[in-house]
């Protein structure tokens, strides 16, 4: 028979586990994402090569949010830990891009 509170600590770890998943999947996708065009976009070279060149290193951007997130004491700071350099790469995409001009 299982005692309600293993269970109980059972679902918030699973709960935990799910949203560090989260983490890694949205939120590494979003910050590769916005490195990739920072990066393309701040590269002076002719716009296919600065998308190849700045596509390199998204593998190892993806890779270290995903050991960050699986890294961090609380899934609370892996989301912070992601939010912040996003927030900060999508201010410097809209300089950038002139959007926010």
């Amino acid at each position: 028979m299982v005692k309600p509170i293993a269970t109980a600590a059972s679902g918030r770890y699973r709960l935990a586990v799910f949203s560090r998943v989260m983490a890694a999947l949205v939120g590494g996708y979003t910050l590769t994402a916005l490195v990739t065009a920072c990066l393309a976009l701040s590269l002076s070279l002719s716009r296919v090569e600065s998308a190849l060149t700045a596509t390199l290193p998204a593998f190892l951007v993806l890779c270290m949010a995903v050991i960050w997130v699986f890294a961090a004491r609380s899934a609370w700071r892996a989301w912070y830990g992601l939010m912040i350099p996003c927030l900060i790469l999508g201010g410097c995409y809209l300089w950038l891009s002139g959007g926010g001009a």
